[in-house]
């Protein structure tokens, strides 16, 4: 939203209308605007809480957004006063990006639809009623109802401006990941908001509602550390690829394509989310040893000799040494060096045979065999994906494993695959067939395969 399209600011004053509208309709009994006023306080503290030193000069992404507060006020108050509650709040919360003004109306509009939203669903359910019991048992059924509207209402809210100011493709919005990613914290926080709701019409009053905010309030912040970590992890991963990329520009774009397909095998092997994310960055990461070969090499004019195709072959071991102390990798180092191992065990740098070759390695050599043929150069066009695959099933048994392959050709008919158009220079090309790295176009795929996913 740098700059807003017309289009985008049409939404978002369609969002501010529709909050004024939840904000207009105020109940026929007494509102009661202690409560309010304690709540909206609270939810502006936490807004602003993340300037606090304690959690450093910038506060993990995901601390400004505290949900139990406003879920809360949707589980006591009626629609509109639990609507109000985000307002003050959304307007002076802290954005980084440019234009602010725009991003706070829509932040604070967006909150206002779905705390009206959510707590109309909450009364018509008769919560208030559950929570001031408090009906335990009977309470979590309208809350849980509150929490699923609240989140959807986020998720519809979120996926028009995605895809109008940020100009992301409707079709990327439709799988319901957006959705999926939200429920889980939010369905944590409604919990955290209920049981502020029953303390708070407890006998020790708000007073006691306020202890839930603490241990709430730390968990949240482990959890965006965590998200810090995991997001410093791919800052890492990105400047290692982007070294290999400067290097040796032959394979630009090669790695990432790898890790994702990489990925898709893993995940149909029904890998757990932990190993799958280890095994694409091992896909990511499969030639980083090629910055401890020497340039000259993989530039050079002309055929390699066997002295310095042995050189270029120690890539696998050069790039496990890199990523030794990278503590997070786990599996995937041992896909690094191992991913040009071949099941017949005619491959290096160990010559391992079958099931004694890592399944991370497995899953990385046939990603990468399938990224090679279906990629266009400046001196032969891609192979079809059909053929890709075909060669692929002919290879199974002996370079590849056959359960890898199955699981690649299941991953395509399910997802599909794009391959990608890369314009090398005509030097670049002649130089690489010169090295006898690439086959001429008239070479065999079973060629192919070995030959352009090796060194």
């Amino acid at each position: 939203m740098r700059s807003v399209p017309g289009w985008a600011r049409a939404y978002i004053a369609g969002a501010v209308l529709a909050a004024l509208g939840c904000l207009a309709a105020l109940p026929d009994d007494p509102v009661p605007w202690g409560a309010v006023g304690l709540l909206a306080v609270l939810y502006a503290g936490c807004e602003q809480i993340t300037r606090c030193p304690f959690l450093g000069r910038r506060a993990p992404e995901g601390m400004g957004t505290f949900f139990p507060v406003l879920l809360a006020g949707a589980f006591l108050l009626p629609p509109p006063a639990a609507a109000l509650v985000a307002v003050p709040g959304a307007l002076i919360s802290r954005v980084e990006r440019r234009p602010r003004g725009p991003r706070r109306l829509w932040r604070a509009a967006r909150l206002t639809v779905a705390v009206g939203a959510a707590s109309r669903v909450h009364g018509a359910l008769g919560g208030p009623e559950a929570v001031a019991g408090p009906d335990l048992p009977y309470a979590l059924v309208p809350a849980v109802a509150a929490v699923l509207v609240f989140c959807t209402v986020l998720t519809l809210l979120d996926t028009g401006i995605l895809a109008l100011a940020e100009r992301v493709p409707v079709r990327n919005l439709r799988s319901g990941g957006l959705f999926a990613r939200q429920l889980a914290p939010v369905v944590a926080h409604g919990l955290g908001g209920l049981m502020m709701a029953v303390l708070w019409r407890g006998p020790h009053g708000p007073a006691a509602a306020l202890l839930v905010l603490l241990p709430m309030y730390v968990s949240c912040w482990v959890f965006a550390q965590a998200h810090r970590e995991r997001a410093a992890h791919r800052a890492t991963v990105r400047a290692l690829v982007q070294a290999v990329d400067i290097k040796d520009g032959y394979t630009r774009g090669h790695s990432e394509r790898v890790g994702r397909a990489s990925g898709m095998i893993a995940r149909e092997l029904g890998l757990g989310d932990g190993r799958v994310e280890l095994v694409r960055f091992a896909g990511i990461l499969h030639d980083v040893g090629k910055l401890g070969v020497p340039t000259r090499l993989l530039r050079k004019e002309g055929p390699l000799t066997p002295e310095e195709r042995r050189v270029v072959e120690l890539h696998p071991e050069y790039g496990h040494e890199m990523v030794r102390g990278i503590g997070f990798l786990g599996e995937a180092r041992s896909a690094i060096l191992h991913h040009h191992e071949r099941l017949d065990g005619s491959g290096y740098p160990c010559g391992l045979v079958g099931d004694r070759i890592p399944q991370p390695a497995r899953i990385v050599a046939v990603a990468d065999a399938f990224d090679a043929m279906t990629s266009t150069r400046s001196y032969r066009r891609a192979r079809p994906v059909a053929a890709a695959l075909e060669e692929l099933r002919r290879c199974a048994g002996t370079q590849f494993d056959p359960v890898m392959v199955r699981a690649l050709v299941r991953a395509l008919d399910r997802h599909g695959w794009h391959p990608p158009v890369t314009v090398d220079t005509a030097d670049t090309a002649d130089a690489s067939a010169a090295r006898g790295n690439v086959p001429p176009p008239s070479s065999p795929l079973r060629t192919e395969a070995g030959t352009e996913a090796g060194p």
